[in-house]
């Protein structure tokens, strides 16, 4: 059984998890309209993996016997300067989570909680490749600058990124 500071602590991340997946979609959004599908479609993919996070921790939490409470989800930003600025913003984004994440594991570790602390390793691992991806992109934009082409080599490049699975309506 979870101990409630746990249970609530949890319940807060479910909630920043689903906020990341509605984030990226408004990020995917920005994109389309600016033209850049490939980039569009990447943040697509983030939004998915921020929601099977969501509902990663929402099995965790019932499967130790406690209570999911979902709460409202903060609107995203739906304005960015650049590409480069939605890469940046998501970096900044994957960092905070990182220290959401931290935080847990400190306070499982706090109240002896060892499952939780052991299953929130996976998150501790995934945040270490998300900030890296999320820096990958940012690079990858500066070394691009102004310059139209650069640009749209890696929107192809984004676009080749495989889906987590297909979402209905779309072509393969």
């Amino acid at each position: 059984m979870l101990k409630t500071e746990v249970e609530e602590a949890l319940n807060e991340q479910i909630n920043a998890e689903l906020y990341s997946s509605y984030l990226y979609l408004s990020m995917s959004a920005y994109l389309e309209e600016e033209n850049l599908s490939g980039f569009a479609h990447w943040m697509q993919i983030q939004a998915q993996e921020e929601a099977v996070h969501a509902m990663k921790i929402q099995n965790y939490v019932q499967e130790r016997g406690g209570r999911v409470i979902l709460d409202e989800i903060e609107k995203p930003p739906v304005e960015w300067d650049s590409a480069l600025d939605v890469a940046e913003t998501t970096f900044e984004h994957e960092q905070k989570v990182t220290s959401l994440i931290n935080e847990l594991v400190d306070l499982a570790e706090e109240v002896g909680d060892h499952a939780t602390r052991q299953f929130l390793q996976w998150f501790v691992e995934e945040q270490v490749e998300e900030e890296d991806s999320a820096d990958e992109l940012v690079q990858q934009l500066k070394m691009a600058g102004d310059d139209p082409r650069g640009l749209m080599m890696l929107d192809r490049e984004f676009a080749a990124r495989p889906p987590m699975f297909q979402i209905p309506g779309e072509e393969d």
